[in-house]
């Protein structure tokens, strides 16, 4: 089994909780804090080589996602890629320079474009595609290629949200104990 890759990049060296599950197989590069009990997949690249990125407590973000950040082209700053506590993110999801609030929900499959925020409490929908500079606000499922608003999510739906975040977290400690098995 391969292990995680840890790089240093343009002297920042990624901050990882101890807290935190970084399975076999990822690549963590430049400027990353993961916080604490957050999992990082099988299989993700997690690249801060042009700007940061910062994913929050108990977030998970799972097998094969990659997400990177855009760097300062044009002086403005560029976009880095902040994810809050709490946030779901399915498998192979492609996130780029983007901002997903605490609790937000990325459907597998999808991709998050420059600029683009995904407020708390809202969902992405599997398969969709936010293009840049779009917004989803709280407690709203957007869907598509283009991402469109489809519906306001109700109460069971948030709830299901957030046994999802419950959910990883305890999975993400017996993995960690299996990989230190081996």
């Amino acid at each position: 089994m391969m292990d995680p890759v840890i790089l240093p990049f343009g002297g920042k060296t990624p901050k990882i909780h101890p807290s935190a599950f970084i399975a076999p197989g990822c690549s963590i590069i430049g400027d990353v804090e993961i916080g604490p009990d957050a999992s990082i997949w099988y299989n993700c690249v997690i690249r801060a080589d042009c700007n940061y990125i910062r994913i929050g407590a108990r977030t998970n973000i799972q097998d094969g996602t990659v997400v990177h950040c855009d760097g300062d082209r044009d002086g403005t700053g560029g976009f880095p890629t902040i994810i809050g506590d709490d946030v779901l993110i399915g498998h192979m999801v492609m996130l780029h320079g983007c901002i997903l609030k605490d609790r937000a929900f990325v459907g597998l499959g999808s991709i998050v474009m420059d600029g683009c925020v995904i407020e708390g409490d809202a969902m992405l929908a599997a398969g969709a595609m936010l293009t840049p500079g779009k917004i989803i606000p709280h407690r709203q499922l957007w869907s598509g290629r283009p991402a469109k608003y489809m519906r306001d999510l109700d109460d069971n739906a948030v709830t299901g949200m957030r046994q999802g975040v419950d959910y990883y977290v305890h999975n993400a400690k017996a993995h960690m104990g299996a990989v230190k098995a081996l």
